[in-house]
This record gives structure tokens, C-alpha cells and sequence, in this order.
């Protein structure tokens, strides 16, 4: 089961007067991979390199990395295999480098390059992929009652509901669960209660 970041993480530390900021943010392709990097060295203009690593898709099929300067394999290579190791996606880790006067050597600069990332994903919140299926309903405020009482049993992303002559809620619910819980509500309620999925 590949795990997927929640949100944004930063974490930094300093090798020989070398600066490295490790950053992760989650994304769904490769085109917000290249628009996140154009915005990164855009943000860091004063550093030496913005090396990165990133993987997306169900079976992380997409994969890629830059040294971004670096001696060649010295930086997104590293980055890479951690995030390999890792069994994450949709995931792009930068590390961004100022230089401190003194060089790294080559294995320095592996070693570097590896804390910083494993250093961000220690701080990174992670939750397993899961493909989710969106669902809506609508019904009465008395068969509401019951429609709440069944949600709270299930495992439901990011639920919304909305009051007004009728209640409504919409959300996401694991693919595999969507027909038992669309057939549950429907039963529990009656037959007053469709779910709408996808």
C-alpha cells in the first residue's frame, strides 16, 4: 500500500556552513511538479541549487529528479531512493542548498542531500492511497437523524453538509466501501434515502 503526504512539511539543517531545506508537496502530476518547481526557484533565488525528486500515480509509475547543478547522482539520485524506500506517491520533495564556503565531496554531498530528505519526511504527515469515489444525498431533517447516526459508522473524506429546506451532504468514501454503504443508508432509511456516487 503506497502512502500519499496530507500537507505541506519543511525541515533544515546545516552541514559545514551548508545550508539544506528539505520541503515536501503533495501533487497529483507531473505538470504541478514543473509549476511548484518554477515557483521554488523563483522563492530561492539566492541559493546554489534547488534539487528535486518527485513520484505520482496509483502504482508510482512517474517518477523523475534533478541534481540541479550538483555533481551528477550526487543529490536527486539520493533523494529518490529515499522516497523509493519511503513506498510513497504523488509526492515532490525539494532540497534547496546554500552553499557555506566549504565542499562536500561527492559521498558528502549523498549523505546531505538523504538527511535532509529523510529529516522532511520524518515531519511529513502521511494517510494510505485510497481510491475514493465521491457521493451525495439529500433528505429530511427527520430521516437526517438516521442518515448521521449510519455516516458515523463509515469512514467518510471530506465530508460537507448543507442546511436548507433539505439536508445534503456530499463527500468521498474508499471505492471499495461505496455500494455497501450506498445499499446501508438506503436501507436503514427506508428507501428515503438514495446515494448518489461518483
Amino acid at each position: 500500500m503506497m502512502d500519499i503526504p496530507l500537507s505541506p512539511a519543511a525541515a533544515e539543517f546545516t552541514v559545514k556552513g551548508s545550508r539544506f531545506l528539505g520541503e515536501v508537496f503533495p501533487i497529483a502530476s507531473q505538470a504541478e511538479v514543473r509549476e511548484k518547481l518554477k515557483s521554488q526557484k523563483a522563492k530561492y533565488a539566492d541559493a546554489s541549487h534547488v534539487v528535486h525528486a518527485f513520484i505520482c500515480g496509483k502504482q508510482a509509475e512517474v517518477m523523475g529528479m534533478s541534481d540541479d547543478g550538483e555533481p551528477g547522482g550526487t543529490a536527486g539520485r539520493p533523494v529518490l531512493d529515499v522516497l523509493k524506500g519511503r513506498g510513497v506517491t504523488n509526492i515532490l520533495l525539494t532540497v534547496t542548498r546554500w552553499f557555506g564556503g566549504t565542499l562536500l565531496g561527492t559521498g558528502g554531498l549523498v549523505h546531505a542531500y538523504g538527511d535532509a530528505t529523510k529529516l522532511v519526511l520524518e515531519a511529513t504527515s502521511f494517510e494510505p492511497l485510497i481510491e475514493k469515489t465521491a457521493f451525495s444525498l439529500t433528505c429530511d431533517y427527520t430521516t437526517y437523524q438516521i442518515v448521521k447516526h449510519q455516516a458515523e459508522s463509515w469512514t467518510l473524506y471530506d465530508v460537507s453538509e448543507n442546511f436548507g429546506e433539505a439536508v445534503t451532504m456530499r463527500g468521498k468514501i474508499a471505492e471499495k466501501a461505496s455500494k455497501a454503504f450506498a445499499d446501508s443508508l438506503y436501507e436503514k432509511t427506508n428507501g428515503k434515502v438514495t446515494v448518489v456516487l461518483g
